[in-house]
């Protein structure tokens, strides 16, 4: 769910919560959630996340931990989340948030299983010594001597 359904729930209250790292959120048909910032990252609707159409998702590692820099309203219907590793991207719709909090245990258990299907951590790579290290790729300096799009 990526659009805005006009019978979907709107938010009466969004709070960060910074110590417990959860974003609290209530709805106006009186349900509620608190969902951890590392869930909202890994499911994030951006493009990087879930690809640009089906099969192309990219399963998001390392990220254990990951915090919740800043919240930006989209109109009247969704929040961009700024996180502390730097993505900002994806637009989470009224409709989205809500189905990420209907289905966080069944969402997370699958996130869990995937990760270890793939023989992945949620730890991030400088806390796992056993987890290879990132080496070039976009804003490392891997694509050219300066960076993505240089000649």
């Amino acid at each position: 769910m990526s659009g805005l359904d006009h019978n979907t729930p709107r938010p009466t209250e969004i709070k960060l919560h910074q110590k417990s790292n959860e974003l609290e959120l209530a709805f106006d048909n009186g349900r509620s959630f608190r969902l951890p910032c590392e869930f909202l990252r890994v499911y994030s609707p951006s493009a990087e996340v879930r690809g640009h159409g089906p099969g192309q998702e990219t399963l998001q590692v390392g990220k254990r931990g990951v915090e919740i820099s800043g919240i930006e309203p989209v109109g009247n219907y969704a929040v961009v989340l700024q996180f502390s590793d730097g993505h900002d991207s994806g637009i989470y719709s009224w409709d989205y948030l809500y189905d990420l909090g209907n289905n966080h245990d069944a969402l997370w258990q699958n996130y869990l299983d995937r990760l270890a299907e793939a023989g992945a951590s949620r730890d991030p790579v400088s806390d796992n010594p056993l987890a290879p290290k990132k080496q070039g790729g976009c804003g490392s300096g891997g694509c050219g001597s300066g960076g993505c799009g240089s000649k």
